[in-house]
C-alpha cells in the first residue's frame, strides 16, 4: 500500500469499461478512497447527478469509451455512428468536468484526468469518426486545463494506445498471438502497455507531486505516436 494519495477522494467513470478497473485499483493502492461508477453519462443531467451524489471529489478520473467500433472510410461516413462517438464520449467529458469543477474552484484544489486516445496525435485510416472524437477530447483538455489552472486545478490526459485493456484490447483480441506480433511491430517499445502502468501515471498525475502539469495530452503509446 502506498500513500501517495492518502486523504483524498476520487471518482473514476465507466468503471467497468476501458482504464476503469486498472486506474481505480491503483488509486486505492495508493491511499485514495476510490467511488467507482458505471454510471450511464450519455443523458444530459447525468454527469451533474452523478457529481451530486458523490459529494466532495479531489480527483476525477474521466474515463471514456464508446460502447462498439465503428470502421468507415471518409465517403461512408455514417451520420448516426459519427454523433454516437460523439454523445458516448465527448459530450460526457465537457459535462462531467463542468459538475465537478464548481467544487474544486471553491476549494481552489483538484485534479482531472481524462483518459483519452493518442489516436487523433497521429490519425488511423478508416477511423477517423473516433480520431475526431478523442481529438475533441484532448483539445477540450488543453483549453479547459489552463482555464483552471488559476485555480490550483490541474487537469490533464493521458493519450494512450496500444495498452491492455477490456474494450479495445481485451483478452481474447491478445491471445492472438500472430495478431499481437503484427501490433508489437508498429511499437518501439516492442510490447503492449500493461493496464497498472496507465493506472501509476494516472496515481501521479493525481498526486500533489504534479502541480506544474497543467493541460497537456501526455502520449502513453510505446513510442507508437512520434515513431514513423
Amino acid at each position: 500500500m502506498g500513500n501517495l494519495l492518502e486523504g483524498k477522494r476520487a471518482l473514476v467513470t465507466s468503471v467497468q469499461m476501458y482504464m476503469g478497473e486498472p486506474i481505480a485499483k491503483v488509486l486505492e493502492e495508493e491511499g485514495a478512497e476510490v467511488i467507482s461508477s458505471d454510471a450511464d453519462l450519455t443523458t444530459p443531467n447525468a454527469a451533474k447527478e452523478l457529481i451530486d451524489n458523490a459529494g466532495p471529489i479531489d480527483i476525477l478520473v474521466a474515463n471514456l469509451a464508446e460502447s462498439s467500433w465503428w470502421e468507415a472510410l471518409v465517403q461512408n461516413i455514417d451520420d448516426a455512428e459519427w454523433d454516437r462517438y460523439f454523445n458516448e464520449i465527448v459530450h460526457p467529458l465537457m459535462r462531467v468536468v463542468r459538475a465537478v469543477s464548481p467544487q474544486m474552484i471553491e476549494r481552489k484544489a483538484g485534479k482531472i484526468i481524462a483518459i483519452t486516445s493518442a489516436a487523433p496525435l497521429r490519425g488511423i485510416p478508416k477511423a477517423s469518426g473516433y480520431c475526431a472524437a478523442r481529438g475533441a477530447q484532448n483539445a477540450f483538455v488543453r483549453s479547459a486545463g489552463i482555464e483552471l489552472a488559476r485555480n490550483n486545478i490541474q487537469f490533464n490526459a493521458i493519450a494512450q494506445n496500444y495498452v491492455e485493456n477490456i474494450t479495445y484490447y481485451p483478452p481474447e483480441m491478445l491471445a492472438d498471438t500472430e495478431l499481437v506480433k503484427r501490433m508489437v511491430k508498429v511499437i518501439p517499445a516492442k510490447r503492449l502497455g500493461k493496464g497498472e502502468e496507465t493506472g501509476h501515471l494516472a496515481a501521479f498525475l493525481a498526486s500533489d507531486k504534479s502541480d506544474f502539469i497543467v493541460g497537456q495530452i501526455i502520449p502513453f503509446a510505446g513510442g507508437w505516436v512520434t515513431s514513423t
